[in-house]
């Protein structure tokens, strides 16, 4: 997706760690600025930090997670265990947490941050 003008792109995830609201250097704001940099829509879910994460950015759309996948790019920043029941048939994801079932169904899937 080289140009990312007007996409709407879903975001799992903010929290630094899973099972807590931390958003303290957590990955995703420099993700998110960045994607707001390049004019992308965003929405985002996370199941503790959306609060804490709505003080910095509070012009992004907060949903639930499945809403989320309805999106042109889906990006997985932080591995809570609900993501990993979610339903990724036919999407675009772009998984930072190593997510198997979005990597078994995905329509295109790209895992990054580790080797394989």
């Amino acid at each position: 997706m080289p140009d990312l003008k007007n996409k709407t792109i879903g975001v799992l995830g903010l929290s630094f760690k899973p099972d807590t609201g931390d958003i303290r250097e957590a990955p995703s704001i420099k993700i998110i600025k960045e994607l707001i940099m390049q004019n992308a829509k965003l929405k985002a879910y996370d199941p503790k930090a959306m609060d804490n994460f709505k003080k910095i950015f509070p012009g992004i759309a907060y949903t639930n997670a499945e809403d989320v996948l309805n999106s042109d790019a889906v990006l997985i920043l932080t591995e809570w265990d609900e993501f990993k029941k979610l339903d990724y048939s036919g999407k675009m994801v772009i998984d930072g947490r190593r997510i198997d079932k979005a990597k078994k169904q995905a329509r295109t899937y790209e895992g990054v941050c580790w080797q394989i």
